[in-house]
C-alpha cells in the first residue's frame, strides 16, 4: 500500500511543542497585541491567588487556562490532553482498561451521548444503545462539558457497580441501570462460519486491528468460505493508519481516503495495491458505525466490492490529530475532513445502507451469537448467497 503525506502534520507538531515552552519566553519576544493577552491572564491568575476564597493548585489553574482555550473552539472532539488524559488515550488504543465498554461524546445540546457500546462488553449487555443520553452517574446529572468527570466515575475496580441513568430519545424512555465494571480488553476483532459464508466482526480499530484481522481473513480463507459478512455495527472508530491496512486488504487499487486540511491542501492520501479479497462481501453497518468504520464502508461502496446493509451510519467525517508535549500532556485537535473514494465527506450526513433492516426495539443483541434475532445479519446472510 502506498502512502503520501504532506509535511503539514510534521510542521504541526514542531509549532505544537514550541507551545510548551511559552511560558518562558520573555515579553520583549512578543508583539503588543500579544504582550496585553499575556498580561491579561497573568493578571487573572493572580487575582485567583490573591482573593478566591478557596486554595487552589497551581497546576490545576495552568490545567483549567489551556482547556478553556481549547474549549473555546467548541469542538467536541478537540481537547487539552493532561498527563493522566494522554497515557489513558494511549492505554484505550493499545492495551486494556476497566470500565463498563462504551464510548461517547458531547453532543450539540451539550449532553453525554453514546455513539456505541463496544460489542460483549457489559454496557452492550445492559442494554445501552447508540444515541442513549447519560444523564446521571451514581445519581448525580452530568453536561457534556463534564464527560470526562463522568468517565472517571464510570471506570473503577473489576466487579464493582455503576449506576447509570440513562434516557432513550427513540422511545422518550428514562433508565436507571446498575452495570458491573470488567476489564475491557482491547482483542477488536472477532470471526465465524456461518454455513459456507465467513463472518468477521471488527469492534474498534486500534494499533493491532489491521493483524487481527489478518489472522481472521486467512483462517477463513483455508476454510474456503465462499464469501464475507464484515460486520462494523457499534464500531466507534480509532485508528486511521489501522483502517486502511485492513481496507487494502479487501479493495484493488485505488484511492481508499484522503483528507484535506483548512486550506484545502491534501493532508493524506492512502491507496490500496492490486492485491484484494475475491470473493463477495456484504458490509453491515448502523448508527453506532462511525469514522474510520465508515472510511471502510464508504470505500467498499464506492469501489462498488460490496453491499451495505443496516442502517445509516453515524456521520464523523473529520480526523483528529494528537499533539504531545514535552512535559507528558498533549492537545487533540480536529486537524483535517476526509473524503471517500468518490470525493464526499460524510460528517454530519452518514452513509446510508443500500439495503436498510430496522431492528426490533426488543432485541437482546446483534451478531453471531444473537442470529436468530439480529434482522440485520439474517438480511445480510440472504443478500450473500445470491452472491457467491
Amino acid at each position: 500500500m502506498k502512502k503520501f503525506l504532506k509535511f503539514v502534520l510534521v510542521v504541526l507538531l514542531i509549532i505544537g511543542t514550541n507551545i510548551i515552552t511559552f511560558g518562558f519566553v520573555t515579553k520583549n519576544f512578543l508583539g503588543a497585541e500579544d504582550q496585553e493577552k499575556f498580561l491579561k491572564l497573568k493578571l487573572v491568575e493572580n487575582k485567583i491567588k490573591k482573593d478566591y476564597l478557596y486554595e487552589v493548585k497551581d497546576e490545576d489553574l495552568r490545567d483549567g487556562e489551556l482547556k478553556g482555550m481549547v474549549a473555546a473552539l467548541k469542538d467536541p472532539y478537540s481537547e487539552y490532553l493532561t498527563e493522566e488524559d494522554l497515557k489513558e488515550m494511549n492505554q484505550e488504543t493499545t492495551g486494556s482498561f476497566y470500565g463498563i465498554g462504551f464510548t461517547v461524546f458531547k453532543n450539540e445540546n451539550n449532553q453525554i451521548e453514546v455513539v456505541s457500546p463496544i460489542k460483549g462488553t457489559p454496557a452492550d449487555k445492559a442494554g445501552i444503545k447508540p444515541k442513549d443520553i447519560v444523564v446521571k452517574v451514581n445519581g448525580k446529572p452530568f453536561t457534556g462539558d463534564e464527560m470526562k468527570d463522568a468517565i472517571k466515575i464510570i471506570k473503577g475496580e473489576k466487579g464493582s457497580k455503576v449506576h447509570l441513568t440513562i434516557y432513550r430519545p427513540s422511545t422518550k424512555k428514562t433508565l436507571e441501570m446498575d452495570v458491573e465494571r470488567d476489564e475491557i480488553k482491547i482483542e477488536t476483532v472477532i470471526s465465524h462460519k456461518i454455513e459456507n459464508l465467513g463472518y468477521i466482526g471488527i469492534i474498534q480499530f486500534n494499533d493491532h486491528t489491521d493483524e487481527e484481522f489478518k489472522t481472521h481473513l486467512d483462517k477463513l480463507k483455508k476454510e474456503n468460505v465462499k464469501g464475507l459478512i464484515l460486520d462494523l455495527r457499534g464500531n466507534p472508530g480509532g485508528t486511521v493508519s489501522s483502517v486502511v491496512k485492513v481496507a487494502d486488504m479487501l479493495l484493488p487499487e485505488g484511492t481508499i481516503v484522503s483528507a484535506k486540511d483548512k486550506n484545502h491542501k491534501i493532508v493524506f492520501e492512502y491507496k490500496s495495491d492490486k492485491d484484494q479479497y475475491d470473493k463477495p462481501i456484504v458490509v453491515l453497518i448502523n448508527e453506532g458505525s462511525a469514522s474510520a468504520s465508515e472510511i471502510l464502508s464508504g470505500a467498499i461502496k464506492d469501489f462498488k466490492r460490496g453491499k451495505l446493509v443496516g442502517a445509516k451510519s453515524f456521520g464523523k467525517g473529520i480526523v483528529q490529530t494528537v499533539f504531545p508535549f514535552q512535559d507528558g500532556t498533549g492537545v487533540k485537535l480536529t486537524t483535517s475532513e476526509y473524503f471517500t473514494p468518490s470525493g464526499e465527506n460524510i460528517h454530519k450526513i452518514g452513509i446510508k445502507p443500500d439495503i436498510e433492516v430496522k431492528l426490533k426495539e426488543n432485541v437482546k443483541g446483534i451478531g453471531y451469537e444473537f442470529l436468530k434475532q439480529d434482522t440485520q445479519l439474517q438480511k445480510a446472510i440472504e443478500v450473500l448467497k445470491k452472491e457467491v
